[in-house]
């Protein structure tokens, strides 16, 4: 049944990157056409992606985490934005009017395309390696990541920067001539599991390039942070 131009279905794998974009900023302001946007209210994570779906139009959600898991008392709804005001998520004889929110109370990433401003290191972040990572950090509970040039290699190390002595745990992800510590908070590594392309600005900006997904993360570093 072909779908009426105002009606939308959203794939699980949009769905998926809505959960991980709600935990970036609990806001979005969805934009007309087939791109999803956002940026924490610190102004620190910014996350894009391109999705199969069309969006018909501009709206605002507030609480997204609310309106995904409005969305799952469906199983597979039709979104219809026949009214300015809300959208209506229907499924058989099951309705719900969910109301948009007003675009000025939602912290939003810049019209612009963000590029950094240098490219001073790349390396691959495996799957399995950004697992071992998150779980090194939650069992040593250990708040920063730090990507450290030294002795020829590029490591990633979760770790305390500020105990001498706390536990650490780092894996080796390629190879440097440089000498550089880039710090990251844990809590700022909110990325979608997978595969990615990672280049470091010294600058205090990194790109993450999903392999497999068309979603792109700006995350800041720490201020300080060291190069060369």
């Amino acid at each position: 049944m072909k779908l009426k131009p105002h009606t939308m279905n959203l794939s699980d794998s949009t769905l998926n990157l809505l959960k991980n974009f709600s935990t970036i900023n609990q806001s979005i302001l969805f934009k007309e056409g087939n791109s999803l946007r956002t940026i924490s209210v610190m102004k620190n994570i910014l996350a894009e992606a391109t999705i199969n779906e069309d969006i018909p139009q501009d709206f605002g959600i507030y609480d997204l985490n609310q309106f995904l898991n409005g969305l799952s008392l469906h199983q597979k709804p039709d979104l219809d934005f026949a009214n300015n005001g809300y959208v209506v998520i229907k499924e058989g004889r099951s309705r719900s009017k969910y109301f948009f929110a007003d675009p000025n109370v939602i912290v939003t990433p810049p019209d612009k395309d963000i590029t950094l401003p240098t490219e001073d290191v790349c390396f691959e972040l495996t799957t399995q390696q950004l697992d071992k990572l998150l779980k090194a950090a939650a069992v040593y509970q250990l708040p920063d990541f730090s990507a450290v040039g030294e002795n020829g290699v590029v490591k990633l190390v979760a770790r305390d920067k500020k105990n001498d002595t706390s536990n650490d745990f780092s894996i080796i992800v390629g190879d440097t001539e440089d000498s550089f510590i880039f710090n990251f908070k844990e809590e700022n590594l909110k990325i979608v599991p997978g595969t990615y392309d990672v280049i470091v600005s010294s600058k205090l900006l990194s790109k993450f390039t999903n392999q497999n997904l068309d979603v792109t993360y700006y995350i800041a570093l720490e201020p300080d942070s060291t190069f060369g």
